[in-house]
């Protein structure tokens, strides 16, 4: 056996090692969804790694919220949208937002999961409860000071994400009445900025989701106030898409609870 023979066969089986590692990358499947905070923070964020681990998919979330996921959607740069309202309230989001959309039936849509909305307060609002003539007193800015409504003696601080028009908008409906919310808020962004915003802020109060409650802030109970998950597409879900429902829907329902 030549030693030219020998190193030509170590030629050809490195050259097969290199060729099926590009084609397992290549069929390596990968899954972009446009999401709202809410499905970011209590499902996406829950089940990315595991099922990555589990059946291969690689999931990649784009969190610009529900009316730019939309505008993905429709541009092809996501395969699914994803949001925390009602596929009604959606369509309605983004009529109010100026993107008409003259045939709704173009989209697919299913509910994933829920959200319950929390309310968050810095440490020092140290209320245990607050009902929902409470809540709508403070949100619209009827009430000035956490006294009013069984509190400390402090100015209370209202706080409004400008990223989150879904949690915003269920907020609105099912706790304030439909009515606006204080024109003295001070702005926000995402979830998170609202939350480092309200744990650095004393008397100040905005809203998130059942994952930031921590330590770091004061959650009083509220009445529940939820919403569905909603994911639509256009048409039926790629291959890829479908194995990630099919995730969320089985193992993921544990992984989504926690």
């Amino acid at each position: 056996m030549s030693k030219s023979w020998i190193m030509n066969s170590f030629k050809i089986i490195a050259a097969l090692m290199i060729l099926g590692g590009v084609t397992g990358t290549a069929l390596a499947e990968e899954v972009k969804v446009g999401a709202g905070a809410a499905a970011t923070e209590n499902i996406f964020n829950k089940i990315k790694e595991p099922m990555e681990k589990a059946n291969g998919v690689k999931l990649t979330v784009i969190s610009s919220g529900p009316v730019q996921a939309v505008k993905d959607l429709d541009t092809g740069a996501v395969e699914a949208a994803v949001g925390g309202l009602t596929f009604p309230d959606w369509m309605t989001m983004m009529e109010k937002e100026g993107y008409a959309i003259p045939d709704k039936s173009i989209y697919k849509n299913r509910v994933i999961g829920k959200d319950i909305v929390k309310v968050l307060t810095n440490k020092d609002v140290t209320v245990t409860a607050l009902s929902k003539e409470q809540l709508a007193a403070i949100f619209t800015g009827k009430a000035k000071n956490w006294s009013e409504v069984g509190g400390p003696s402090k100015p209370i601080v209202v706080i409004v994400g400008t990223k989150i028009p879904g949690t915003n908008t269920v907020f609105q409906k099912q706790a304030m009445n439909g009515e606006p919310y204080s024109k003295d808020a001070v702005e926000g962004t995402t979830i998170d900025d609202l939350k480092a915003k309200v744990a650095a802020t004393s008397g100040a109060v905005s809203l998130g989701a059942t994952a930031q409650v921590d330590a770091t802030i004061n959650a009083p109970t509220i009445p529940e106030i939820g919403r569905p998950i909603t994911l639509i597409t256009k048409g039926a879900p790629t291959a890829g898409l479908q194995k990630m429902l099919d995730f969320i829907a089985g193992p993921g329902q544990q992984l989504i609870a926690k």
